[in-house]
């Protein structure tokens, strides 16, 4: 199969547990882009943490960040898709975050907003910081400038588990996907990785037996059984897994190196 667009998770697919990029994944990742197919990482993240792993790989196109809500072209650095929430009706999920001490953050495109930014305690700053990202005090809603696009609340997996159990009993008007064991995050309900490939696929004129696609997380599902080939990591909880086509190396062993070999690189 020529698949002319390939989709990557980002956290726990491309990258190895340290954060880093490892050679194995950015050799094949330039091959198969110099065989005629365009890469697009479909991630959690924002664009802000987002577009410099397409730079260090020295690849230009498009990203598509919060599970889906926001693509951003990297050349123009504008947003060409997105899909904005009533921010107003995150009011309720905010109070009970702050009744129950539990941490979450209000994303636009590309901004990022907390409780007292200026009261971060060392391990909160640390983890913006490792996705490059400076959080401001959020305001009330009609402050913010651009439109909400994912709410997430962070906590130990206990705490999420239970979080997730209890918001499933709501009548809520978002979309709710655990983006991994310590996040759960809400957007707007037509919002997801899938859809937001699907849309950009067919901007583009490829048809989805042309697409691969490979992630690790319960959020990844929609865009893997969007994909013409769905391929999850090894480090991927069981559903996943039975979601995909194929099940490759995990992303600490270079599943994604792996992965492209056969289906793309080795193909002949």
């Amino acid at each position: 199969m020529n698949y002319k667009l390939i989709a990557l998770d980002v956290d726990g697919t491309l990258l190895h547990d340290n954060h880093e990029l490892s050679e194995e994944n950015k050799d094949s990742i330039k091959a198969a882009v110099s065989l005629g197919a365009e890469l697009v990482l479909c991630t959690g993240r924002g664009p802000v943490s987002t577009m410099p792993i397409m730079e260090k790989m020295g690849l230009s196109g498009y990203v598509i960040t919060h599970n889906g809500a926001v693509t951003v072209d990297l050349k123009t650095q504008k947003v060409i898709d997105q899909f904005p929430m009533d921010a107003e009706g995150l009011q309720p999920y905010v109070d009970y975050c702050r009744e129950h001490g539990i941490h979450f953050d209000v994303n636009t495109a590309f901004g990022l907003y907390i409780d007292k930014a200026d009261q971060m305690t060392p391990k909160m700053r640390s983890m913006y910081d490792e996705v490059f990202l400076e959080p401001m005090n959020l305001p009330h809603w009609s402050e913010l400038k651009e439109p909400v696009v994912k709410f997430s609340a962070f906590g130990d997996l206990e705490t999420m588990n239970e979080l997730e159990k209890e918001w499933n009993t709501w009548n809520s008007p978002f979309y709710m996907v655990r983006s991994g064991d310590f996040f759960l995050d809400l957007m707007h309900k037509d919002a997801s990785k899938g859809e937001a490939l699907r849309r950009l696929a067919a901007s583009k004129g490829i048809a989805r037996e042309n697409v691969l696609a490979m992630g690790n997380y319960y959020n990844d599902i929609t865009m893997l059984t969007f994909a013409g080939k769905g391929i999850a990591m090894d480090n991927s909880p069981v559903d996943v897994k039975a979601a995909a086509d194929e099940v490759t190396l995990s992303n600490n062993e270079d599943g994604v190196h792996h992965a492209l070999e056969k289906f793309v690189v080795g193909v002949k």
